[in-house]
């Protein structure tokens, strides 16, 4: 159960609230807990190192953090708390597909419209309706002309119109028609890793997504092949899998929902041989108010794919006051603020020569603390790092033959390299 959701901007000040099961006063934002650092007097929602769960004296206050606005559920009895955030999680999702971006300058120019999906996807403290498909039915994405009609129903006290026809299903709408059919997967993979110094690899490991926009007519019933599902492990499915089949067989049967959608989610052990695209060396010697530093960039087999966006960020020691370095690939600066150093390669291909930069440092203490942890940044388009591949999509209960389009990425996700 659910009481309220408070979304609150990086300032403190909530911009929208919202109470299922009584009304509950915004003093539970400001109250600071016997001290223990709730007030909002100090951005402190905003800090990326706020605890998900905090402890009132009355209440459990789950909190997301996403892009400068802080979402708070207080709760008041016992709840599985993975339910409240995946709740919340689903409500930015279809703010996000309603409004493009989920901002306070997004939520203010479509005050109602928000309001209604709240209205809509809970009741009484319970998650009711959270399909798109559904949502779009009963709630007009915003428009121009459908914010004129919303305000002259509002004033005119006239309700949103029905829909004419629901689906028995409910992620996918009734009617659905398209002279072209087609459907479309992304699987999208993120390399998690810890690198020792020595090159080692200390943990690896692949998260993916498999992204689908689906463009079909009528009531499809998909039957969708891996050439290799046992890679993957944690999985996690949209509401339209049938898990049984998967658990079985390892094949994906499902009815879509119109439009984009994720179809799942997985985790994906590595190799320490197949698990990074780049083999970075650091090499960093402290000397008397200062040290020097090489890093040697070479690229690992892709399938001949190259690698592209490839950052570095080297972090420099705290007393760091000046650095003085050169590279022979891409170009770096350095951000005295910060006291790091950021080096944009760009692209790399395993013919192309080994991106190195080196330099100096200096300090204002005689023996700087330098270790240090360098963040990776790269993309690797068309190419899936834990092997996982789309075989074959057989179509049921429709007379069509539908188009299937499949691209792959492998990005950086979390991955320290340390010197």
């Amino acid at each position: 159960m659910i009481n309220s959701l408070f979304v609150i901007n990086n300032q403190g000040k909530i911009i929208i609230e919202k109470h299922w099961r009584g009304i509950i006063s915004r003093q539970i934002v400001d109250d600071n807990n016997g001290g223990k650092g709730l007030s909002m007097k100090e951005p402190y929602f905003t800090r990326e190192d706020v605890p998900p769960v905090l402890e009132s004296n009355k209440y459990w206050l789950l909190n997301v953090l996403r892009d400068d606005l802080t979402w708070l559920c207080p709760v008041e009895r016992e709840v599985d708390p993975m339910l409240v955030f995946e709740f919340i999680h689903r409500i930015m999702d279809i703010l996000t597909d309603y409004l493009g971006e989920v901002s306070e300058s997004s939520i203010r120019e479509n005050f109602v419209t928000v309001y209604q999906l709240l209205e809509e996807m809970m009741d009484y403290g319970y998650p009711l309706t959270t399909e798109p498909n559904a949502l779009k039915e009963i709630i007009m994405p915003p428009t121009i002309m459908n914010k004129m009609m919303t305000t002259v129903g509002a004033a005119a006290g006239v309700a949103p119109k029905f829909p004419q026809s629901m689906s028995n299903i409910p992620w996918r709408k009734a009617g659905v028609k398209y002279t072209q059919n087609e459907i479309y997967f992304d699987i999208i993979e993120e390399i998690d890793a810890t690198i020792a110094a020595n090159g080692t690899v200390v943990s690896c490991e692949a998260h993916g997504n498999v992204q689908a926009n689906s463009k079909l007519s009528g009531m499809p019933d998909l039957s969708l092949n891996f050439v290799n599902a046992k890679v993957i492990d944690d999985v996690s499915f949209h509401p339209c899998v049938r898990y049984r089949k998967w658990d079985s067989e390892k094949v994906l049967s499902f009815v879509p929902p119109d439009g984009q959608f994720k179809l799942m989610s997985y985790r994906a052990s590595l190799s320490p041989y197949q698990a990074m695209p780049l083999q970075i060396k650091p090499q960093i010697m402290p000397t008397k108010n200062g040290g020097r530093f090489d890093i040697t960039v070479h690229p690992r087999s892709t399938d001949g794919k190259p690698i592209e966006k490839i950052v570095l960020t080297l972090p420099m020691p705290k007393s760091t006051t000046s650095v003085n370095a050169t590279c022979n690939s891409g170009q770096y600066m350095y951000d005295p603020v910060n006291k790091s150093i950021r080096w944009e390669i760009g692209k790399l291909s395993q013919r192309d020569r080994a991106p190195v930069l080196s330099g100096t440092f200096s300090t204002s203490e005689s023996n700087p603390e330098v270790g240090m942890s360098i963040g990776l940044e790269f993309q690797i388009n068309m190419y899936a790092v834990s092997g996982l591949k789309v075989d074959s999509l057989r179509l049921f209960h429709e007379g069509y033959k539908p188009y299937k389009g499949v691209r792959s990425m492998t990005k950086a996700g979390k991955i320290h390299i340390r010197t």
